[in-house]
């Protein structure tokens, strides 16, 4: 049996396990057993089912790592979080107990990649060709980010109404990539999610979707979350 940690990987909105494609190759590639499934976005409560589900069938301690969205899945498995030994979070949200996306997203100026989202008839939010290619995934290449784009996966409206409870991130370790360029969670957030978890922190000039345009990256921060390697704090 390997003695490396597992590595589950949490997909955001308006994208999909496929956008870990890089990180994934990186982590195989040095012995890891990654798993990167696809969530549902219906709610938060079935985004947690869904990672609750996948943790279940991990045979030993996991590293969980997630992306915009994915952080709030894995931030709301709370203090039960059978097999989980660290959080790292890769420009995403890491919300305390009894604040919302909503409430959040609310205290500033719509960012660039969320300026023209809308709402399908059944209640999912959408984000347009522009601004997904030139603002969300602004540092991928061209053709790459309209295939992201075609398989951008809605995130249910209600999702930005749920409340936090006891976030995960207080009883586990925790490291954070801050993306710098960031056009859709605005950097400043993300030092202040970072700041208050205590994470170890590293910056990446990179746009929202870092795991895509700076796979190593991403890797080297969740090996070092499994004591692999090194980075500055």
């Amino acid at each position: 049996m390997s003695s490396l940690p597992n590595i589950l990987l949490v997909h955001g909105a308006w994208a999909d396990g496929s956008s870990w494609s890089g990180v994934i190759e990186g982590l195989q590639a040095e012995g890891y057993k990654v798993t990167a499934p696809q969530f549902p976005l219906s709610s938060l409560a079935d985004d947690v089912a869904r990672l609750r589900q996948v943790l279940a069938l991990q045979d030993g301690p996991t590293i969980v790592a997630g992306h915009s969205y994915g952080g709030q899945i894995m931030t709301a498995l709370g203090a039960d979080a059978p097999n989980v030994v660290a959080l790292v979070y890769v420009a995403a949200f890491a919300l305390d107990e009894g604040e919302s996306l909503g409430a959040l997203l609310s205290q500033g100026p719509v960012s660039p990649a969320l300026a023209h989202q809308f709402v399908d008839g059944r209640g999912y939010v959408w984000l347009s060709e522009e601004d997904f290619t030139h603002h969300f995934a602004a540092d991928v290449e061209a053709a790459r980010a309209r295939v992201m784009f075609a398989v951008q996966q809605p995130l249910a409206a209600g999702a930005f109404n749920d409340v936090m409870g006891v976030p995960a991130w207080k009883s586990l370790p925790t490291r954070y990539l801050i993306a710098t360029n960031d056009e859709a969670l605005p950097p400043e957030a993300q030092h202040l999610f970072a700041k208050r978890m205590d994470a170890d922190t590293v910056e990446v000039p990179s746009s929202h979707v870092a795991m895509v345009s700076h796979p190593g990256e991403v890797v080297r921060l969740i090996q070092a979350a499994a004591g692999r390697s090194s980075i500055p704090r």
